[in-house]
């Protein structure tokens, strides 16, 4: 049993989301997961297991410092290469299959990045009054800002305020406190010639109610993206920008096929690999 530190999505390295990937956590037990998880202090870190579905090449579980999740996007991507550089071969060339707690999710290699098909989102539509009033609340943002406020769910639970302007999105100033288990993104077009199409923001509530920042969020961006894509608000692809406000710099390549599927896709790197993890290993 080894630890992998993964950077995700970053423009360049140690300028993404941190990752913990645990190989071989077959004897760790969900309490000693989620306290390494909430030791790392990353927002997510995950743990390879063997699959038990016979389609899928590893099976994964994802612990935020609050619990366990069924799916996140980064935490995807990132465990996907640590599974590759630690020797992972899979059963259909180009193409990895993870089993996880929303089912088997497909990871494509393209070129040197990898991209994850965006699960089905399990909640849409606008936000009640009361859920948008806390929204605005959490995020901090300018109520006049805002364009339109709906659900993006697909695991995490998220809302997604969508603003005129990526201006906006960065003039947000969020509160200190929320309920466990908020989930509250931004999102607004970046200015011509930017160098990319939406900026992003993304809070979550942890295991102490405290709001934390989430440098750069797949699961959140593949919810806006399935969002986007849907209602015509964009065709083929785009670029996403997140973590400016974290000192990240996260970009995230957004691109929806000809039979509707959309793929999240960025670029991983390996700060460190193989520290072992004797403290946690059961005698």
């Amino acid at each position: 049993m080894h630890l992998d530190l993964v950077d995700v999505f970053g423009s360049t390295a140690m300028r993404g989301n941190p990752l913990g990937v645990v190989h071989a956590a077959g004897d760790l037990n969900a309490e000693e997961m989620l306290a390494l998880t909430q030791w790392l202090g990353f927002s997510e870190t995950t743990f390879l297991l063997p699959p038990a579905d016979p389609g899928a090449d590893y099976r994964v579980r994802i612990f935020y410092p609050a619990g366990e999740l069924p799916f996140a996007g980064h935490p995807t991507l990132g465990s996907c290469h640590a599974w590759l550089a630690g020797g992972g071969v899979p059963k259909r060339e180009g193409v990895i299959v993870q089993e996880c707690g929303v089912g088997l999710v497909e990871v494509r290699q393209v070129g040197d990045l990898l991209a994850f098909r965006a699960p089905e989102l399990v909640r849409t539509g606008d936000l009640s009054d009361a859920e948008r009033a806390e929204a605005v609340r959490v995020s901090g943002v300018n109520e006049a800002a805002i364009v339109e406020a709906v659900h993006v769910a697909n695991g995490p639970k998220w809302q997604l305020l969508r603003l005129r302007s990526a201006e906006d999105v960065l003039d947000a100033e969020p509160a200190s406190k929320a309920p466990t288990g908020t989930d509250v993104g931004l999102a607004g077009p970046a200015a011509a010639g930017s160098g990319y199409d939406w900026e992003l923001r993304a809070f979550f509530a942890n295991q102490h109610g405290a709001i934390r920042e989430d440098p750069v969020t797949g699961s959140f961006n593949a919810g806006v993206a399935m969002h986007l894509f849907a209602n015509g608000l964009e065709q083929g692809s785009y670029v996403a920008a997140q973590g400016r406000k974290t000192g990240a710099d996260g970009r995230i390549m957004l691109k929806q096929d000809d039979d509707g599927s959309v793929w999240v896709g960025g670029r991983c790197a390996t700060i460190a690999r193989g520290g072992e993890l004797p403290a946690l290993a059961r005698t």
